[in-house]
């Protein structure tokens, strides 16, 4: 499956580089073995509980920890391979010679907030030496493995830095130690002149953030500029929040629900649903756009990852769309405009980590999105019948048929995965993790028995890479916690309950839902979407709530906010991925993009000021 980021700065995408050759084959084993070991343990774990009624009370430590320490090495070899996202529209602006100098800053400071990481994990690990767990388990066995990652990526991050002229490594280091000198010398001779640590901590998160920066790095920095400025902070506590942002159970179903979508793909479930779609309706008008708002439906309600979805489906009909002589713009508009749609389709990854972060439950947020989803998804497809083409025949066609027997078949067991997932969540059996555990045991049993495609070399590929990507989305969940830490050390997440309460006394709800959207589309445009939930989902459900707002509603409408921002021009990552999979320049979707956000726009509108949309479900289901 694709990979899509924008890669770090001096980074060769996926060029496996001199020392690190050996160490990123380590940090792969590593990590997709203890992916491996922890779907294992959670499957033993639902099994003994429900066949023989013998709870494994560690199960839920184990998984925890094996999770982390798989987060950690995912991300240091995503680093390794430059899949890091980062904000790259304000630096291409500059000067050649200044995007140069600043791609050198960035790599320096990924190689300190990589060791200071490895360095104060291991630290972490020795403080906690002798103390245990719930269940009783080691408290260490959960920060080593962090600690070792961490170190992992510390060597990439050198690598990467000292790949580069020396002169321009020695004028990286000289530029942040004047910046640091020059702090240093304010605060000891002129305190009164320097600005505060917080005012610090959001200058430095804006200019590394605009400099490109990768952005679980750049919220990283955020956190530790605050520490380091205020001096009375020990480092081990960065480190423990970064642990504690991802240390829960719940997070799981992201790396499960991810290993769900490369499975589809390698055992060809995924080419099977797109091939029944086609047949039903490739050939009406606009058949293929439709094909595409509908595949992008049923993908997003197997796996969580909507960059895998939008892989997957834009892998076999983008080709299929330049084949039928459509604009290759308009249709990888239309691939991320759906995926801005699937956005609340569950098993999505950003309501399972807006359900954590805001303590809402993740089955009613999951239900809860199912009619705003199926809106969007009617006006897109309604869109393409109404401005689409006639079918012109084969053409189109984005795969081969098998004989429709063979093809409902096949299509029969992929739509199988979506009953078990979605009969899990309405029975309450198991959680989400435990769900998406078995979904991707079933992906592994029932897809390479049926369609014995799914060979040994392919699903260890697979948990390759659903580690390295579920490492990328948890280290940034991990920093967007330390940040969050270091904000409600400064009381921002009462101070903007105050501002926002009084804001809406004065002038109604409908100003702080539109305040609210309009925050979740800008940060979701400059930061990962998880990072934009993580940060500010838990200062406003609260207000929300307090307002007499359904949380299950308000948190459906920050993720549809999220979602268009993520892939809104000109800073919009997902807009970005989605253009490499299509190999079509961001510049010829702006367009065609632009119309299908103000399409979505309008229904987050509807869906925002109707909340029956969103809570006719959560209510018949009882939650």
């Amino acid at each position: 499956m694709a990979e899509v980021a924008t890669a770090l700065p001096g980074v060769d995408s996926g060029a496996a580089r001199r020392v690190t050759g050996i160490l990123l084959r380590v940090s792969d084993t590593v990590a997709a073995g203890l992916l491996a070991a922890d779907l294992a343990v959670v499957i033993y774990s639902v099994l003994a509980r429900s066949l023989f009624t013998a709870p494994v009370e560690w199960a839920d430590d184990v998984a925890r920890g094996l999770m982390v320490a798989s987060a950690f090495f995912g991300a240091a070899s995503a680093l390794a391979r430059g899949e890091n996202p980062g904000v790259v529209f304000f630096r291409a602006l500059l000067p050649q010679s200044w995007q140069d100098a600043i791609d050198d800053i960035g790599a320096a400071l990924v190689l300190i907030i990589a060791g200071y990481v490895a360095f104060h994990a291991i630290e972490l690990g020795w403080i906690t030496s002798g103390q245990t767990t719930g269940a009783g388990l080691p408290l260490e066995l959960t920060f080593y493995p962090m600690g070792l990652g961490a170190a992992f990526m510390t060597v990439f991050a050198a690598e990467i830095l000292f790949d580069r002229n020396w002169r321009r490594i020695l004028r990286a280091v000289a530029i942040l130690a004047a910046i640091s000198g020059l702090f240093w010398l304010g605060d000891t001779f002129i305190p009164n002149a320097v600005p505060s640590s917080g005012a610090l901590m959001l200058i430095g998160f804006v200019l590394t953030l605009a400099g490109g920066l990768p952005i679980g790095f750049a919220l990283a920095l955020a956190a530790l500029i605050f520490i380091w400025a205020e001096g009375s902070l020990p480092g081990v506590i960065f480190a423990q929040q970064m642990a504690r942002g991802i240390d829960n159970f719940v997070l799981l179903a992201i790396p499960f629900f991810i290993l769900v979508g490369y499975l589809m793909e390698a055992n060809g479930m995924s080419v099977r649903l797109i091939e029944l779609l086609q047949h039903l309706v490739g050939r009406m008008r606009g058949g293929l756009n439709v094909v595409m708002v509908s595949a992008m439906v049923l993908f997003s309600g197997i796996s969580g990852s909507k960059m895998a979805d939008v892989a997957a489906v834009g892998a076999v009909l983008i080709p299929a769309s330049r084949r039928s002589g459509q604009n290759p713009g308009s249709s990888v508009a239309l691939l991320a405009a759906s995926a801005v749609m699937a956005e609340t389709i569950p098993p999505c990854i950003n309501l399972i980590i807006l359900g954590f972060v805001a303590n809402l439950s993740i089955g009613g947020l999951f239900a809860a999105g199912l009619l705003p989803a199926a809106l969007m998804a009617a006006a897109l497809i309604a869109v393409s019948i109404l401005f689409g083409k006639p079918s012109t025949g084969g053409a189109a066609t984005p795969v081969e048929h098998a004989p429709t027997g063979r093809m409902w078949l096949g299509a029969g067991v992929s739509l199988g995965l979506i009953a078990m997932i979605f009969i899990g969540f309405k029975s309450g059996f198991a959680t989400a993790t435990e769900i998406s555990a078995f979904a991707s045991l079933y992906a592994i049993v029932v897809g390479a028995a049926m369609f014995r495609e799914l060979t040994l070399a392919a699903a260890w590929s697979s948990f390759v890479h659903a580690a390295a990507r579920a490492g990328l989305v948890l280290f940034i969940v991990a920093a967007a916690q330390s940040l969050a830490f270091v904000l409600t050390l400064q009381q921002v997440p009462h101070a903007v309950g105050d501002f926002m309460v009084g804001l809406s006394q004065q002038s109604g709800t409908w100003l702080f839902m539109l305040l609210s959207i309009l925050i979740l589309i800008v940060m979701g445009s400059v930061l990962e979407g998880a990072a934009a939930l993580i940060i500010f989902g838990p200062l406003l459900v609260p207000v929300a709530s307090k307002l007499g707002i359904a949380p299950l509603h308000y948190g459906v409408v920050l993720v549809i906010a999220m979602g268009i921002g993520l892939f809104a021009p000109p800073l919009g990552l997902g807009l970005y991925g989605a253009c490499l999979i299509g190999k079509v320049p961001v510049e010829r979707t702006v367009r065609p993009m632009m119309g299908y956000l103000g399409l979505l726009f309008a229904c987050l509108l509807i869906i925002a000021f109707v909340p029956v949309i969103s809570t006719f479900l959560p209510k018949l289901m009882g939650y």
